[in-house]
């Protein structure tokens, strides 16, 4: 499913060879990446798509690193920049640029332990972005108090409060967050999504695409990104020997579909898929292809699966 080959190449060249290289160089890390970026956003999704956006940023720069050794953490830093520059967009900015203020006089503060790691990644989303980072980065990733003051743009001074700040706090909550319900649709979106799984269950191609519209956008894990008429998206499903469906879910109480796969008998998720829709029809998929980083660590208060769509009370 999805081979390079029957890609139309971008003017960017993001399929041609030396991309995917560039992809196999940095390979151990994506994963690491992701966890960063899902945890600073509080999104598995929107994690995934800034960890492509910070690999082909750092695929178009690679030119400019003068040290191998030191891609990782270069890869961090621009990662940590895109995760900044989004939530500056999804919250109110002043709310995130104070958060960057230095302050002045560090309190100290006992690191977490090893085994704190998961329920720290769990918990960090209820932090300011500074403190969020600087947790992730020192308690979690292990970077030293002058590598984390370095990504985050900050001091040592800086960092030290922020932990301080930040692992007060984690230890003032629940050792697992409140389950969060699943966000509703409003029921004309929830009517055409229905319609869209339906169709797409029955592999009526053409059905599918008379629900989107003529410029709808589609963008596949690292194998496409352009307008879903370019693409070979329905042929790459139909053609798959496997047995799969497409049933409503949810992933960090965001409704998205999710595909399954028939393994040993029981139905398994390999990977959610995002269909946004405006006017009545839908204008982007976003399909988590090949990104078993997504799914791998949810756990089921995180990732459900649902008979139908989630629907806006009263509707």
């Amino acid at each position: 499913m999805w081979q390079v080959k029957d890609m139309p190449e971008r003017p960017t060249g993001l399929f041609d060879a030396r991309y995917r290289a560039f992809l196999e160089t940095v390979s151990d890390v994506r994963a690491q990446l992701h966890r960063y970026c899902a945890r600073m956003t509080g999104s598995r999704l929107d994690g995934e798509d800034l960890m492509q956006e910070t690999l082909f940023e750092a695929y178009t720069k690679i030119e400019t690193l003068d040290d191998a050794r030191s891609l990782k953490p270069w890869l961090f830093r621009i990662a940590h920049n895109r995760c900044i520059d989004f939530l500056r967009r999804r919250d109110a900015r002043e709310h995130a640029e104070s958060a960057y203020s230095d302050d002045i006089g560090a309190v100290a503060a006992e690191p977490a332990t090893t085994d704190a790691h998961r329920a720290i990644e769990r918990l960090v989303g209820h932090l300011p972005p500074k403190e969020r980072a600087c947790v992730l980065l020192k308690d979690v990733f292990d970077y030293s108090l002058e590598e984390t003051a370095d990504l985050v743009d900050s001091t040592v001074g800086g960092v030290k409060s922020a932990l301080s700040r930040g692992r007060a706090k984690l230890a003032g909550l629940p050792a697992e967050p409140t389950g969060e319900p699943s966000r509703p649709l409003d029921p004309d979106t929830a009517r055409l999504l229905q319609r869209y799984v339906d169709l797409f269950n029955r592999h009526d191609w053409d059905g599918v695409r008379g629900l989107t519209s003529a410029d709808a956008r589609l963008r596949v894990a690292d194998c496409f990104d352009g307008l879903l008429r370019s693409s070979p998206y329905f042929a790459e499903y139909e053609r798959n020997p496997e047995a799969w469906t497409l049933e409503f879910g949810a992933i960090d109480a965001e409704p998205v579909l999710l595909v399954l796969f028939q393994r040993g008998g029981q139905w398994q998720v390999a990977w959610p898929v995002r269909v946004h829709v405006a006017g009545g029809v839908i204008d982007r998929i976003e399909d988590y292809y090949a990104c078993p980083w997504v799914i791998g660590n949810a756990s089921e208060s995180d990732l459900k699966r649902m008979t139908g769509p989630v629907v806006s009370p009263g509707a």
